[in-house]
């Protein structure tokens, strides 16, 4: 599936530069396309990242028989704890800048991101995937999830997104593909960048759709995670 993970890694590209014009979404009151893209997001966290997070677990286990960690038994998750607190702590220092009016805030964005796509490429290429369906579902959701990325980091720099911001990003993903699809990392390594992704996903996906000034909608919200959670189920 080497040409498949290729053109999925464009299609995430072009959906990172081009999404300001794919649709056009309202940021107050928020577009339900948004509401219905962190379902879709959340349903395949929950259902199909998390629960493969157990395979992980498994193997790392094996890895793991003497030392401090070997008492802790849920490793995985905890390595998705800290991707969530990392992400949570980096995005509260840029809003904290922002209010000082300091103009690093759009470096750290932009760095915080870029580790970010990076691993969703990387993942695309090096992750084991058993089906054809199982890398269109993984490209589907993290397509509509990059949308709702692209509209929040447009929102917060505007014009710096769009000069230069944009294709920094497009591009981690094809460098993240790049080093996925032509070099090996150990099954551990890939374990733990697939484990501190879950995290991201999951505190991207709330940062966005929980500020009541956002007003987004539950019912949007709901019909995507039910919906793409019955599609996960069903295959």
């Amino acid at each position: 599936m080497f040409w498949l993970s290729l053109l999925y890694a464009i299609g995430f590209a072009l959906i990172h530069y081009f999404s300001g014009k794919l649709i056009h979404v309202s940021e107050t009151p928020r577009s339900r396309f948004l509401s219905l893209a962190g379902g879709v997001a959340v349903a395949y966290v929950f259902l199909h990242l998390l629960p493969e997070l157990n395979e992980y677990q498994q193997e790392l286990e094996g890895h793991l028989e003497s030392g401090l960690f070997v008492s802790i038994e849920n490793h995985i998750l905890v390595v998705s704890m800290i991707g969530l607190a990392v992400f949570y702590g980096l995005e509260r220092l840029a809003t904290q800048m922002k209010k000082r009016e300091n103009g690093s805030v759009f470096w750290i964005h932009m760095a915080l991101f870029i580790v970010y796509n990076f691993s969703i490429g990387y993942v695309l290429a090096e992750s084991e995937f058993d089906t054809v369906w199982a890398m269109t579902l993984y490209f589907v959701a993290l397509g509509i999830h990059f949308i709702t990325v692209d509209q929040g980091l447009r929102h917060h720099h505007q014009e710096s997104y769009d000069r230069r911001g944009r294709l920094w990003l497009s591009l981690a993903v094809l460098a993240g593909w790049g080093v996925g699809a032509f070099s090996a990392l150990h099954e551990v390594t890939l374990s733990m960048i697939v484990a501190f992704l879950a995290g991201g996903i999951i505190l991207n996906v709330m940062k966005e759709e929980l500020p009541e000034e956002r007003d987004s909608s539950f019912r949007a919200f709901a019909v995507g995670l039910i919906g793409y959670a019955l599609l996960l189920l069903a295959i």
